[in-house]
């Protein structure tokens, strides 16, 4: 019993830049999910449902598709990866922030819709009350709006982390698999059950992604039922 925690430094490590990755990976997202969130949950314009669709993309396309894409653009040789690293020296591929950002764009959707839910729930006579006292809008935005909507926030957050901690597919194809790099929890698990003798180390990995992925499951979902209890109020 007790080889199921001793854990090797290789394991630790994995585990470690699993984390890293995808907490980096999701509040990285969060900026940009939030206003993709209110945009479709609030504006009405020409072409929203290609937004809306655009954002679920990753949901619906093969991993090995998105991190295929991610590699094209964000590569050294793709434009959005020449600029970044010609002008702010900031390098995806193959280094541990291309593992954040293909977590981060794999883990999107789920943060996109949760806060969209979020938002779609607020009472919105509460905005008009702060915006009759004087306040201009993004004063009720940040004062009223995120404080109501931040059991949608903290839901999405969670889910992406834990979408972003299990994402293999678009990782391995952008960054490969690079011990103390790339090597995050999914990959090494991968790895070691092309070991043979190497299950143990399996087990336990995946043992530990059960654990983090069903506490993620069950905090989103009792936050979920916070927005439904002020949806049916």
């Amino acid at each position: 019993m007790n080889t199921w925690f001793n854990f090797t430094a290789d394991e630790l490590e994995a585990i470690r830049l699993s984390l890293w990755v995808a907490s980096i990976g999701t509040l990285a997202s969060l900026p940009t999910g939030a206003l993709a969130a209110y945009a479709l949950a609030r504006w009405r314009f020409p072409g929203k449902f290609l937004l809306d669709a655009l954002v679920h993309l990753p949901l619906v396309l093969p991993p090995v598709v998105t991190g295929y894409l991610l590699l094209l653009l964000f590569g050294k040789k793709g434009p959005a990866g020449k600029f970044l690293e010609s002008s702010l020296g900031i390098v995806f591929s193959f280094r541990w922030t291309g593992a954040a950002l293909a977590a981060a764009v794999m883990g999107f959707p789920l943060l996109v819709r949760a806060i969209r839910l979020s938002f779609e729930a607020t009472d919105r006579r509460l905005e008009d009350a702060a915006r009759t006292l004087g306040a201009n809008p993004a004063i009720v935005f940040l004062t009223v709006t995120l404080p109501l909507a931040l059991s949608g926030i903290l839901a999405g957050l969670v889910l992406a982390f834990a979408k972003a901690l299990g994402e293999f597919g678009a990782t391995i194809t952008f960054v490969s698999n690079i011990p103390g790099e790339t090597r995050t929890l999914p990959t090494a698990i991968y790895t070691y059950t092309q070991v043979p003798g190497a299950d143990l180390h399996a087990a336990r990995l995946v043992a530990v992604a059960i654990v983090i992925s069903l506490a993620a499951l069950v905090i989103s979902e009792f936050l979920s039922r916070r927005i439904a209890a002020r949806i049916a109020g």
